[in-house]
């Protein structure tokens, strides 16, 4: 004896199934994107800051020759963002091109990633 199977296969489109669209749910997921979009540029831009002052911290430990191209570029790109921290603890200017430890520069990383925690946290404030 022979078994026959027949599958049957039913669809439905979205006003069968009781799914209504919702104008509303449609704007919350809308605003969750722009949120969730806000929210990657704010991690974006603090991890290339970030990494700026990682690499500027790296060099200045090493020790790593000011005439050097690359160094110069990140000790001058990445002035801007550690020089309101010079004041907090010993800066001595003539010291590049000589193995130290900047603090100041951990400092700021840490300062940078608690403000873009915090904008972070700030943008998706409303999110359930």
């Amino acid at each position: 004896m022979s078994e026959t199977v027949h599958t049957v296969r039913e669809t439905s489109t979205r006003s069968d199934a009781g799914y209504a669209e919702r104008p509303a749910d449609d704007h919350r997921q809308t605003a969750e994107h722009k949120q969730n979009v806000a929210e990657n540029v704010v991690w974006f831009i603090a991890g290339i800051l970030l990494v700026l002052l990682g690499f500027r911290f790296l060099l200045s430990l090493l020790g790593a020759n000011t005439t050097n191209a690359f160094a110069n570029f990140i000790y001058n790109v990445s002035h801007p963002f550690v020089a309101p921290f010079f004041n907090l603890f010993n800066y001595n200017n003539l010291q590049y091109g000589v193995s130290r430890f900047e603090i100041y520069t951990l400092f700021a990383m840490l300062f940078y990633a608690v403000v873009a925690w915090g904008l972070a946290k700030l943008i998706t404030l409303n999110r359930d």
